[in-house]
């Protein structure tokens, strides 16, 4: 329900701009502009991290839509979904790029990446009870990463919270020539 209202807040307010710019040529731009940049404020509102002006709006929007989806183990759909599961659809629907089917898998798709030089769509690694890779999320910006949670399902948390930091593995960028694959193959 909240996250209805929220959407109809959106809704709304893009639909008041757009009511108050007059029509002019060129306006469909200004007006794609003004939707992306209230698209961007909504987010970082309800998501808590500062957009910029190089965000990715469809990445933010595709974890929006997929919060609170319930975890499953192998699944990958709203009606249930594990991490690897999520990172596949994200990167698939967001990125068009084809990635691995579970979390080692993934990892052995990437550049690792030291924590501080994270950027929004690099995939974060956990080694959660175990020497292996068990868990997969992606980084959002601002500390935060979105994943399937088996406990709560999709949702986005923190990398300083302590139980994240204890079990966090690396960070990661997915190689160039995954990426130049995936679009070949397109």
């Amino acid at each position: 329900m909240k996250k209805l209202s929220l959407a109809i807040a959106l809704t709304l307010s893009i639909l008041a701009t757009q009511a108050q710019t007059k029509n002019v040529p060129n306006q469909a731009t200004k007006e794609v502009d003004e939707d992306e940049t209230l698209a961007k404020d909504y987010f970082s509102q309800i998501m808590g991290v500062a957009m910029s002006a190089t965000s990715n709006v469809k990445l933010f929007q595709f974890v929006y839509d997929w919060i609170g989806t319930p975890y499953h183990l192998g699944g990958d759909t709203k009606r249930g979904i594990d991490c690897s599961g999520f990172a596949y659809q994200l990167y698939t629907k967001v990125f068009n790029t084809a990635i691995g089917n579970n979390s080692r898998n993934i990892f052995s798709m990437v550049n690792p990446v030291g924590k501080e030089e994270l950027k929004e769509g690099d995939l974060v690694f956990f080694k959660i009870h175990s020497r292996a890779i068990t868990h997969v999320g992606v980084y959002i910006g601002n500390g935060k990463f979105a994943h399937a949670s088996s406990s709560k399902g999709v949702m986005i948390s923190y990398l300083a919270d302590p139980y994240w930091t204890r079990y966090y593995y690396k960070g990661g960028r997915l190689l160039a020539e995954t990426s130049t694959q995936t679009a070949q193959n397109n």
